[in-house]
Parts: structure tokens; C-alpha cells; sequence
């Protein structure tokens, strides 16, 4: 089940992001992108499977729906690392928001919010290069309260607006109060584990997002 914090609206872009890697970034940006109907765009890739292939597999949206990575690198690294690699060098000038023809842009990080991505500068500015607010997926089982609130904090000391945070996983009202409490922040929603990743499980799930 997935219900949404009262009263909340998207705004036009948001930029989803994770306590770390795997926590489900990829799940939830399907969720919003099928949802709102918006345009999804992963500006760094590293290694395979794409996950700009998952959520189109996963969406059942259509092409235009799904913007190439501004760079698509072939090791599941750290964007620094993987770019050394590679031999390419990531600049923060080297991106800018998109022009997209939905309502809404979906924009999904690389790793956690400190993940290099060159010698310099971390994920996090490359959110404020772009100028969005942040969801924040976190995993909703143990370990989760320090991981979200650390992620918290270095969001609050960059100035980076923070919408809200979605838990993915078994509901676990503890670990929901104490993030909604110390972190001072919503709940936008908790993920229970599907069965199948969908367009189907997700329609149902969205539905009960707004409900």
C-alpha cells in the first residue's frame, strides 16, 4: 500500500534521491513518472542494466516519455570513479533541465547525496546546479533513522529544499514517527514491497498514492 501525506502537490520537477544506493530510487521515480505523467531523466549512468530501460519497462510509457543520460558510463561505480574509467570528465556546466512536453520531470540521482561525481563536487551540486527540490527514498527497516537524517542534515546545510521523504520497504510505524520527528519532515508515503514491478502494480499503487 502507498498513501500520500495530506494536502501534498508535485511541482513541476522534483529530483529523487537516496540514503544509498539500492534503496529504491528507481521504483519510486517509475511511481511519479507513470503518476503525474511526466518526463524522466537520469543525467548519470553508471554501468548496466539502465535504469532509464527499467522504468520505461516498468511504466509501459512511451519513448517520448524518457530523456537520454546526459552521460552513460559502462562501470556500476561511482560516478568519479566510473568516468576515470571511462575518460571522460563530468562538469556540473555540463548539465541543464531539459525542455520536456509533460507537466512534470522526474529527474533520478546517481547513488547517495555525497557520491562524487569528479574531483571536486558531489551530487549534491549537481542538485543545486539544477535548482529542484528533493525526494528522498530511504529503506524503512532498521538502520534507516541515522541513514535519513544524516541525509537530512546535509541537504538542510546545502540549502536544498527537501519535499518530503518516501519509505520503501514494510511498514514500520517507529521508524516513520522518528524520521517524520527528528527529521522534521513528511512522510510523503510508504512503499510496501510489490510483488511485480508494473504498469499495473504501479497504476494500483499510485492509486492509492492519492487516495
Amino acid at each position: 500500500m502507498m498513501t500520500l501525506s495530506s494536502g501534498f502537490t508535485f511541482p513541476p520537477a522534483c529530483f529523487v534521491t537516496g540514503t544509498d544506493t539500492d534503496v529504491g530510487k528507481s521504483v519510486v521515480s517509475a511511481l511519479l513518472t507513470l503518476g503525474l505523467g511526466a518526463t524522466y531523466w537520469k543525467p548519470i549512468q553508471s554501468g548496466t542494466p539502465h535504469d532509464r530501460d527499467f522504468v520505461r519497462q516498468a511504466t509501459g510509457l512511451a519513448a517520448a516519455h524518457f530523456l537520454p543520460e546526459r552521460f552513460c558510463l559502462t562501470e556500476p561505480l561511482s560516478p568519479h570513479a566510473a568516468a576515470a574509467i571511462d575518460g571522460v570528465e563530468i562538469r556540473l556546466q555540463d548539465f541543464a533541465l531539459p525542455p520536456i512536453e509533460t507537466k512534470h520531470l522526474i529527474v533520478e540521482g546517481a547513488g547517495g547525496l555525497l557520491v562524487p561525481i569528479n574531483s571536486q563536487h558531489y551530487m549534491t551540486d549537481l542538485i543545486r546546479h539544477l535548482g529542484l527540490p528533493v525526494v528522498l527514498v530511504a529503506r524503512s527497516t532498521l538502520g534507516t533513522i541515522n541513514h535519513t537524517l544524516l541525509s537530512i542534515e546535509c541537504l538542510r546545510q546545502r540549502a536544498i529544499p527537501l519535499l518530503g521523504v518516501v519509505l520503501n520497504g514494510p511498514c514500520n510505524p517507529g521508524n516513520r514517527e522518528a524520521i517524520a520527528h527528528y527529521g522534521q519532515t513528511q512522510i510523503l508515503a510508504e512503499l510496501e514491497p510489490l510483488s511485480a514491478v508494473t504498469p499495473q502494480s504501479l497504476g494500483d499503487a499510485w492509486a492509492r498514492f492519492r487516495g
